[in-house]
């Protein structure tokens, strides 16, 4: 018998992404299947859509928007399942988009999370910017993707076709083991949206868990769909997160250096939105660094008992992914020669 899976989708006002692409992930071919909707105290009329709509799929309300961290915390602490499918809502799904991902998975114990190829929805000969073929992490902290290196994106040309180890797996279409979940106790909830699949992933390798990406399966995410790049609250997220991730996961020795390293580069990009007259971006940046400077305590309090060096960890870019593409003028995965 195949393992249970779940899909859930954590919906925030978005009832248009669900009478687009919630047909879709109903028509999923996979025999032990359950699909629900959990939804973030939406404002708009997603609830009383999906009772009128959707009776048989399940439906969780939160009381409050707990932003997708906390958001799904409180939701799959009420489902059963051997697997566990974070899926946003803005995105569409072809029939057998599970089974070559759950197969990868049930390969090696080890294997704690997953990530199918990821394209956009609106160009489907495109990767999308939220995961493309992987996520990969630079000796920075930098965040990147085989197919996506900072605003470059690549068209796919099955390029990446092998099934492979990645560093993490992207929020948009999350595979997860359900007992490695729990074990790690889920999503860091302070880190309310914005990188916390990346610290999740990197809590499990800690641990010795892999991550892997199988482009045996695609989907096709619309991207922005609750905050887009143009949002300061976006660009307050991601520089603040990426601190946070960086003091919980790093060895003690690698997050004393590498911390303070961070947040020097950090100014390039203040100066660069200062220059263009970005000054809401610019000032987001500050409150990113002055927060979490405010909860640098809190954030020390939740470092695991193993941090690993981060280039023991598969999916560690070994140097900087910023030199590579500003200075070096690498603009594709494959350019890195690594």
């Amino acid at each position: 018998m195949n393992p249970s899976v779940a899909v859930v989708i954590l919906n925030w006002n978005g009832k248009t992404f669900l009478e687009r692409f919630l047909p879709s992930v109903i028509k999923s071919n996979y025999a032990n299947l359950q699909i629900i909707v959990a939804d973030n105290a939406s404002t708009d009329d997603s609830v009383s859509f999906l009772k009128a709509n959707y009776p048989s799929i399940g439906l969780i309300v939160n009381e409050h928007n707990h932003g997708f961290a906390e958001g799904y915390n409180q939701a799959l602490s009420n489902v059963e399942a051997e697997y566990y499918v974070l899926l946003n809502s803005d995105v569409e799904v072809p029939e057998n988009w599970i089974a070559p991902v759950i197969a990868h998975m049930q390969r090696d114990e080890r294997i704690a999370a997953a990530q199918p190829k990821i394209k956009w929805q609106a160009n489907k000969a495109q990767f999308e910017y939220a995961g493309a073929a992987g996520g990969y992490l630079d000796c920075y902290g930098f965040p990147f993707c085989r197919g996506r290196i900072f605003d470059e994106v690549e068209a796919d040309e099955n390029q990446y076709p092998t099934e492979s180890e990645i560093f993490w797996a992207s929020g948009a279409a999350f595979f997860i083991k359900s007992k490695a979940w729990k074990q790690v106790g889920g999503l860091d909830a302070d880190l309310f949206a914005h990188m916390e699949e990346i610290d999740l992933c990197w809590r499990l390798k800690n641990l010795g868990y892999k991550v892997v990406y199988s482009p045996m399966a695609e989907v096709y995410h619309v991207g922005g769909g609750t905050l887009n790049a143009n949002n300061p609250f976006k660009t307050y997220l991601n520089f603040r997160n990426n601190l946070i991730i960086m003091q919980k996961n790093l060895n003690f020795s690698e997050a004393c250096y590498k911390v303070f390293i961070r947040m020097w580069l950090d100014l390039a990009a203040w100066l660069q939105f200062l220059l263009t007259g970005r000054f809401k971006f610019a000032w987001a940046i500050n409150k990113a660094h002055a927060q979490f400077l405010r909860q640098f305590f809190i954030t020390a309090k939740k470092r695991g008992s193993v941090q690993l060096p981060l280039q023991l960890h598969a999916g560690a870019y070994p140097s900087s992914i910023v030199w590579a593409y500003f200075v070096k003028k690498t603009k594709k995965f494959s350019q890195l020669n690594w």
